[in-house]
């Protein structure tokens, strides 16, 4: 690994052009602090003072093969070399393999893909798609849920990065999805859940009209939201609701994907073939954007012979599929699927589990893979969370506290509303797990004077 060196001169120069010029998104523009980053290899970055974290955010929960991987960086730069640029309507030696190794791993008959640059506009364009296919108008995703920032995806978010954008006119109704720890079904099992959750979800379309819904979107496993992965049978149980009434699934896996659950895809966890998948993220780790739409054969079809209208100048960028051609050989050639699924399932949730034994304010832990979350509690009989619903400010000094102790501790942290998430590489060693867990461990000493 490159070490980590200072420079604390060259860092205040790349701070002050920050906070000079660059508009940062989700945020106010203010009272924002930004961190000046000088280097990152593997499941480490540092800054200009020469101060290391071990990521257990992956960026935004997309580089999943770590930073700065050679075999990746070397195909890009030979891509740049070769052919930098080309429009989208040609046909491109690397955009024709990242398609084909990309539907080589998609379930079923999603043989189709249509690129685009990032996740929000393979939500837009899905939709688009399943309305045009439908004939029909309106779209079903669930609360708790993330799906973009562009129009359509936005509003079909669930979390309230939508509120300020939402006019209620973009032919999206929401519904509840199963989520035990909290159910809005008052359920006590699992398959209670699962039951009375499609039994709702049936309600609501009943009551919405079958024949005007075009899809129902669901992230497979919920990312942002919390990861909730769902009960037995309810994603099956919706994949037989679509199929009665016409009804187009949509499976974001944006973030779920490429090896994030200890599988290529959330949906083999589940057995179920969505007529849609959505992909982004960790497709190429993040090192060029990227994203796109898994096609099945019967929506493909609908536009043989009639345009498909919609599309984007960078669709297939080479530099970007030249990063998942040589992503998807890297996770191959080195077992970064069954990297994930092992230490997960050995490493990640043993330790997570002692972990909410010895804390008070560690109420739930959910996950699967690299994808993990805590709930954190003000009392884990209650279940109150550690902060209230979308806090901010003082309502949230709670979870920045903790965050804080992560940081000051050499450990970058997720963090989103009451919970933080475990999500580091998909290809981190057994040692940089533990060496993470154990300083999460410590910061948690944090949350838990909040507790009651």
């Amino acid at each position: 690994m490159t070490p980590p060196y200072a420079d604390p001169e060259t860092g205040a120069a790349v701070k002050a052009a920050d906070r000079a010029h660059v508009f940062h998104s989700w945020s106010a523009q203010a009272v924002i602090d930004p961190l000046a980053v000088a280097g990152a290899e593997g499941s480490y970055f540092w800054d200009y003072d020469g101060k290391r974290y071990l990521d257990f955010s992956s960026g935004l929960v997309y580089t999943n093969i770590g930073y700065q991987h050679p075999k990746v960086v070397a195909a890009i730069q030979e891509q740049a070399g070769k052919l930098a640029t080309f429009a989208p309507a040609f046909a491109i030696e690397a955009r024709s393999e990242a398609a084909r190794l990309i539907a080589e791993r998609t379930p079923g008959d999603l043989n189709k893909i249509f690129f685009t640059n990032g996740g929000a506009e393979a939500v837009e364009n899905a939709i688009r798609m399943a309305r045009l296919h439908t004939g029909r108008h309106k779209a079903l995703s669930a609360y708790r849920s993330y799906h973009g920032g562009t129009s359509t995806a936005i509003n079909l978010t669930g979390d309230p990065r939508r509120w300020p954008s939402d006019q209620a006119a973009a032919g999206v109704v929401h519904f509840w999805a199963p989520f035990l720890y909290r159910s809005p079904f008052y359920s006590e099992t699992e398959e209670q859940e699962s039951e009375r959750a499609l039994a709702h979800l049936e309600a609501t379309i009943a009551f919405e009209g079958p024949a005007t819904i075009a899809a129902i979107i669901l992230e497979t496993v919920p990312g942002t939201a919390g990861i909730m992965t769902p009960p037995p049978g309810y994603l099956k149980g919706v994949r037989e609701i679509c199929d009665r009434h016409g009804i187009v699934l949509v499976l974001d896996e944006v973030m779920a994907g490429f090896g994030r659950t200890g599988k290529w895809f959330a949906a083999e966890h589940f057995d179920v073939v969505p007529d849609l998948l959505t992909f982004a993220k960790g497709v190429n780790s993040g090192y060029v954007p990227l994203g796109g739409l898994a096609i099945s054969e019967e929506i493909a079809a609908t536009f043989a012979t009639r345009p498909y209208p919609g599309g984007l100048t960078y669709s297939g960028h080479p530099l970007a599929c030249a990063a998942a051609v040589a992503t998807i050989h890297v996770m191959e050639e080195e077992g970064v699927v069954d990297n994930a699924a092992r230490v997960g399932e050995d490493i990640i949730g043993p330790a997570l589990r002692a972990i909410a034994d010895r804390h008070p304010s560690v109420g739930e832990v959910r996950g699967l893979g690299m994808f993990w979350a805590l709930d954190l509690v003000k009392n884990k009989e209650t279940r109150e969370p550690l902060v209230p619903y979308n806090a901010a400010g003082a309502d949230n000094a709670p979870m920045a506290e903790f965050g804080a102790a992560c940081k000051r501790a050499g450990l970058w942290p997720f963090i989103n509303m009451n919970r933080t998430h475990v999500v580091p590489a998909c290809n981190v060693s057994e040692a940089e797990a533990k060496e993470g867990l154990a300083i999460l461990d410590e910061a948690l000493s944090v949350a838990d004077a909040h507790t009651v």
